[in-house]
């Protein structure tokens, strides 16, 4: 089953600040053991929303609205990911609940979301 498992943005991951030494070094260590356990499919961080851009399909059969970013809403943003191939629900949980704060400020979020 696949199970991607979605960073949330924050203040800090907008501004484009880099983690500590400290939690690079926690990510790493974590994202060895995916490998070591041979469920890490992918993992990839994302430049802030101020490199983006969204398209907006506002009528059926129009050509999008392209909005250039920043975006405000950081709680509607992503600042990563880690795809993982598990054999249960559960088994996505449990990785998910040993990943550090991605975020390093008590602001880290981490949506996780099966894949179809």
């Amino acid at each position: 089953m696949l199970f991607m498992m979605i960073v949330k943005a924050s203040n800090h991951s907008e501004a484009g600040n880099l983690p500590s030494s400290e939690l690079r070094e926690a990510m790493t260590k974590y994202n060895e053991e995916l490998i070591k356990a041979g469920v890490r499919v992918m993992a990839k961080g994302l430049h802030p929303s101020s490199n983006g851009l969204r398209l907006s399909f506002l009528r059926p059969g129009e050509i999008p609205v392209v909005t250039e970013g920043p975006f405000p809403e950081t709680n509607e943003l992503i600042a990563g990911f880690i795809l993982i191939d598990v054999a249960s629900k559960e088994e996505a949980i449990e990785w998910a609940m040993r990943m550090p704060d991605p975020q390093g400020h008590g602001e880290g979020q981490i949506e996780l979301r099966q894949v179809y």
